[in-house]
């Protein structure tokens, strides 16, 4: 008994390009890994696939590793660094929020209360990334690694930046303040200048230490706004703790009306260092890092100047303030979308994916569709086309590092191996049932 035609499957007469190795349906077995495939993008003159010096990446990755101190093991160092991050915001807040004086009994419930914009901020932050999008396309969904990076930035923002802020601005406003006799101008200048260069420097030391983690302006954003809600959720805090009987007050301004605003500032290094680890150098981030942070500064004091100086037009900036962030993250998501997109496009003029196929793979209702139809040729089949999506996922990934001029040996081991494992899970959820 004949089944009918997979939706996705290849349309009839459909050839690949001669210039490339064919697959088993063309010829006989894939090739084995470490066998090269060139697939060219000639129409826009971009380079082909990445993968032309295999020492080259070698020595690129070890110069990456070497960030890490040797002979301590991934995970002891993360446990370790992770202990120390922790013990140092306990400290923080100890010795800044009257924890020892006659503040102790309001620490708790201000605790409790900055908890409130803290989860509205992640909640939200997590929302504008697409992190239904993100799992959906991204080839390695959030583990326990991408958990434990994600509270390292968390923990950077509560800890370090909120310590070094307090310190060095305290002395930087004191300064200012004596210098030109006006307060609101040192907030203007110091505060934004030493909590936006603390914040970044903690989007920055996740990068460099693992710096796989981000890879895009998106993971750059989401990496960006768990620093700055660390920040801000321990600044909350100390606001509450010592202004406890205006406490309410408090909260509708800085809960209520601001709280995605450090989220927003420090977003600008974010996406700067998310735009410098898909360029070709290694060291990209030593210069587009200090121009997102000049943005982030840029912005802070917009911000903090227009609260000094009239309130009023704070409250009626605010709004759209936020919501040109949105857009721009929005803007942001829809961007990377067209990026798989353009890759997977690439691939089906070779003659790898079907336009059929490309169309499912690139869009929510198309992947769903396609997830459902093999779940009616039963369990394998499903298996298979998961793999079969993530694994197109990757693939466009590791395009747009090609395209982006990523000189790395290992691209073309891996691009092998990737074509190699879609082409047997779209043998196996056709040929199940």
């Amino acid at each position: 008994m004949s089944m009918p035609p997979s939706p996705w499957a290849p349309r009839p007469g459909y050839r690949r390009s001669s210039a490339l190795p064919q697959t088993p349906a063309d010829s006989g077995p894939l090739p084995g890994v470490g066998q090269r495939y060139q697939v060219h993008r000639d129409s826009q003159g971009t380079p082909p696939s990445r993968a032309t010096d295999p020492e080259d990446g070698r020595q690129q990755h070890e110069q990456v590793a070497s960030l890490i101190p040797p002979g301590i093991p991934a995970r002891v160092g993360a446990i370790v660094m992770l202990t120390a991050i922790v013990l140092f915001s306990m400290l923080t807040v100890y010795f800044f929020s009257g924890l020892r004086d006659d503040f102790g009994p309001v620490v708790l419930p201000s605790f409790l209360l900055a908890l409130i914009p803290l989860g509205g901020v992640l909640v939200v932050t997590m929302l504008l990334a697409g992190v239904f999008w993100y799992v959906r396309w991204e080839p390695r969904p959030p583990g326990v690694f991408t958990v434990v990076t994600l509270l390292v930035a968390f923990l950077w923002g509560t800890s370090v930046s909120t310590l070094c802020s307090l310190v060095v601005n305290g002395w930087v406003a004191r300064v200012i303040t004596e210098a030109m006799g006006d307060p609101d101008t040192a907030g203007v200048i110091s505060a934004p200048l030493v909590e936006e260069l603390t914040k970044g420097l903690g989007v920055l030391f996740v990068f460099l230490i693992w710096r796989r983690t981000i890879n895009g302006t998106i993971d750059g954003v989401v990496y960006a706004a768990f620093t700055a809600a660390g920040f801000a959720f321990v600044e909350n805090i100390l606001y509450f703790v010592q202004g406890w009987e205006y406490v309410g007050t408090i909260f509708v301004m800085r809960g209520v009306l601001s709280p995605f605003a450090h989220l927003t500032f420090t977003s600008c290094t974010g996406v700067a260092i998310g735009v410098s680890s898909r360029r070709r150098s290694q060291y990209a981030w030593a210069w587009m890092a200090p121009v997102g942070l000049v943005g982030a500064i840029l912005l802070h004091a917009t911000w903090n100047g227009f609260v000094a100086a009239n309130f009023g037009v704070y409250l009626l900036l605010q709004f759209p303030f936020y919501g040109l962030c949105t857009g721009l993250v929005s803007w942001l998501r829809w961007s990377e979308r067209r990026s798989m997109r353009r890759g997977l496009e690439d691939y089906a003029r070779a003659g790898w994916f079907s336009p059929a196929e490309v169309q499912m793979l690139t869009t929510g209702a198309g992947r769903r569709s396609g997830r459902r139809w093999a779940a009616t040729r039963g369990l394998h089949a499903s298996a298979a086309m998961n793999t079969f999506q993530k694994g197109a996922a990757e693939l466009a990934q590791l395009r747009q590092q090609a395209v982006d001029s990523h000189d790395l040996g290992e691209l073309s081991v891996k691009e092998t191996e990737l074509l190699d494992r879609i082409s047997q899970a779209r043998r196996s959820f056709l040929g199940a049932g």
